[in-house]
């Protein structure tokens, strides 16, 4: 098993959020709450863009217009990874690969299906609503929770390439990003205002 590394750095994140929620955290240090949707691209966690004020913005401005939020809002972090499931790393996507073989073994055991990650419409090839690799990180993160509580990892750090070519044959994509996902909110340093 992966030995959960420590990551000794701090990154700054950005949170899309209803202006309430944001302003809360800032004047009152209310806790931002954990996303537990079966299709959340990290997993269980307050999730953040890493260095990307402007992709956080678009969220909370694409949740506005499917009335999730009134006012959207972008708030920043300070965040210290901690021990970080960092899936840019080869030996983390190895582990992720053999908890998607148990989470299968456990499934057909109890005649489950499998989860599949599936199109929000029908232009979305990228498949963002990611229910397999939820389920995935859910079962492994939690496993390690319970079995080794002192190696659980902290946060979870993803790259994700998403949103068609950023112009006619490029590999660049329109929203490609590097998203965390903080399961222990003691990993958020502190909040901040971004310039008006």
């Amino acid at each position: 098993m992966l030995k959960s590394l420590r990551y000794d750095r701090h990154v700054i994140g950005f949170h899309g959020c209803d202006r309430s929620v944001g302003e809360r955290a800032l004047l009152h240090g209310d806790a931002l709450r954990p996303s537990d949707n079966p299709y959340d691209w990290l997993g269980r966690g307050i999730y953040f863009w890493e260095h990307g004020p402007t992709r956080a913005l678009q969220w909370a401005q694409d949740a506005q217009r499917r009335g999730r939020i009134a006012e959207p809002f972008v708030l920043g972090a300070f965040i210290q990874l901690g021990r970080c499931l960092d899936l840019a790393d080869a030996a983390a996507s190895r582990l992720v690969a053999g908890w998607h073989q148990a989470l299968k073994s456990t499934n057909v055991a109890a005649g489950h299906p499998m989860p599949v990650n599936r199109p929000l419409h029908l232009r979305d090839d990228d498949r963002i609503l990611r229910d397999l690799d939820c389920a995935v990180l859910n079962m492994g993160l939690s496993r390690m929770e319970r079995l080794e509580p002192a190696q659980a990892f902290q946060t979870v750090r993803g790259i994700f390439t998403e949103g068609g070519p950023a112009f006619e044959g490029s590999g660049i994509q329109m929203h490609s990003h590097v998203q965390i996902a903080v399961r222990d909110p003691d990993c958020i340093v502190g909040y901040f205002r971004l310039p008006q």
